[in-house]
């Protein structure tokens, strides 16, 4: 049986979702994605054109035969504006799932849970799939879940940071104590040994947008990315050998011949 990630009822082979920002070119984005192997791209709803059918969008770029459109409140510091701009998305035939994004501070660009937990309690009641980009507080987490959060996706470092997943520890007690939806590690992803460790350390897919786009070489960046969630879903699936203190021999003597 396929391992396959599921939200809300839908089944993705993929447990990378990419973005669509920070390209040098429409196309390059375009390649990136495919070499990604992603199904699942998420798109900001007040950064694209959506009205204008004579000017270029970055949507004649994706292939909706092939990958699932995801908006996105980017951009959005109340839960007013967040709910407005979901509204938005739907009405022009985005989707009626969105990921949901309330900005606290401009410089960190750390969620603001109060207006993130109110947003998430307004649109699930209207339909919508919401997956919530939140920081890795348990409590806030629990709080999501129970306003009507499809998944949970705790950043792991700075959105646009590149610098990793920076605490391992919060990670893997969401890992243990979120069990009703899918755990969807969103931001501060750097390169593809972060979106492996990630995985293995539990996580049920990985959002990523800054690393592959402002990689040297996207396409080859995205292919990595791709490979490194898949690599590291197989060996949390796997289970690691235990560390220890002292070596222990890979060919033990018991058995030997002498």
């Amino acid at each position: 049986m396929a391992d396959q990630l599921m939200i809300a009822g839908r089944c993705f082979n993929s447990r990378l979702i990419v973005g669509t920002g920070k390209y040098r070119s429409f196309d390059e984005m375009r390649r990136a994605h495919q070499a990604s192997g992603a199904e699942m791209v998420t798109v900001a709803v007040r950064r694209v054109n959506l009205t204008d059918k004579s000017q270029e969008s970055l949507l004649d770029y994706i292939d909706r035969a092939n990958f699932f459109i995801l908006p996105n409140t980017a951009g959005c510091y109340t839960a007013d504006e967040a709910v407005r701009t979901a509204r938005l998305g739907r009405e022009v035939g985005l989707s009626e799932w969105v990921k949901l994004e309330v900005i606290g501070d401009q410089r960190t660009l750390f969620p603001d849970t109060e207006q993130l937990i109110a947003a998430t309690k307004i649109l699930a009641k209207e339909g919508f799939v919401v997956l919530p980009y939140t920081n890795d507080d348990l409590i806030v987490a629990r709080k999501l879940i129970d306003a009507g959060a499809a998944a949970v996706m705790p950043l792991g470092a700075p959105i646009g940071s590149g610098m990793g997943i920076q605490n391992v520890t919060n990670l893997r007690i969401l890992r243990e104590r979120i069990t009703e939806v899918p755990l969807i590690v969103d931001a501060g992803v750097g390169t593809a040994s972060d979106a492996a460790l990630a995985m293995e350390l539990g996580a049920d897919g990985v959002l990523m947008n800054t690393a592959i786009a402002e990689a040297q070489d996207a396409v080859l960046m995205a292919e990595a990315m791709g490979s490194a969630v898949d690599a590291g879903r197989k060996a949390f699936l796997a289970g690691r050998i235990s560390k220890k203190l002292y070596a222990s021999a890979s060919s033990p003597l018991h058995g030997v011949v002498k």
